[in-house]
């Protein structure tokens, strides 16, 4: 009988925007988690969002594929929290909008075959990082004040708890088998549980 393979660590990040920051913020928080799970050499880069400073990998790739999914996340905040046809302007902003991002890392691994047959590479999940992000929609300049200086909380307590876990959580890393430029592949992920791909890959009941 195959023994059943254990789940991934899952850590949770929540995060506070409005729609004017939505990708910055959501971007910067996923440096600063490659910042410390991009296994090849790197030099030390950093960014200033909002009143934060943010570590961020210098990659034209992965700033690519970032900021596609920053994009659709914005897009789909936006769908969601404005009615359609209403235009946004119009529209009860004492609502929010929730959304998430998740960031899947893996490890190519050999299948086992029988007798002549060969198995064959899989990729199996070794960490996943979910970002839920709420978006505030303030509705006076009072308002807006109040909103920046909680998304800027929030990003301080979001980097600081990345870097807790990152320093604390070291023992499910898988050893580095591959002379790769990068060893292991990932995927960044937009509101997942809506296309049920959490549901598929075992990590949300």
């Amino acid at each position: 009988m195959e023994q059943r393979r254990p789940s991934p660590p899952e850590y949770t990040l929540e995060i506070l925007t409005d729609r004017t920051n939505v990708k910055d913020i959501v971007k910067a928080v996923l440096h600063a988690i490659f910042f410390h799970r991009y296994f090849i050499p790197i030099e030390p880069c950093c960014r200033d969002v909002l009143d934060v400073t943010m570590s961020y990998i210098a990659d034209d790739d992965l700033e690519t594929l970032i900021d596609q999914r920053a994009t659709a996340l914005a897009r789909a905040l936006d769908t969601a929290s404005t009615p359609s046809g209403l235009p946004s302007p119009q529209y009860n902003q004492k609502q929010s909008g929730r959304g998430q991002v998740v960031l899947q890392f893996l490890e190519k691994k050999r299948k086992k075959g029988w007798g002549f047959m060969k198995g064959g590479e899989e990729e199996l999940c070794w960490e996943v990082w979910c970002l839920n992000v709420t978006l505030a929609m303030p509705r006076t300049e009072s308002d807006s004040q109040k909103v920046r200086n909680a998304m800027e909380k929030s990003l301080e307590k979001t980097a600081f708890k990345i870097v807790t876990i990152v320093n604390g959580d070291r023992g499910h890393i898988p050893p580095i088998t591959t002379t790769e430029t990068n060893p292991f592949p990932y995927q960044i992920l937009v509101n997942p549980k809506n296309d049920g791909w959490g549901q598929r890959m075992g990590i949300f009941n």
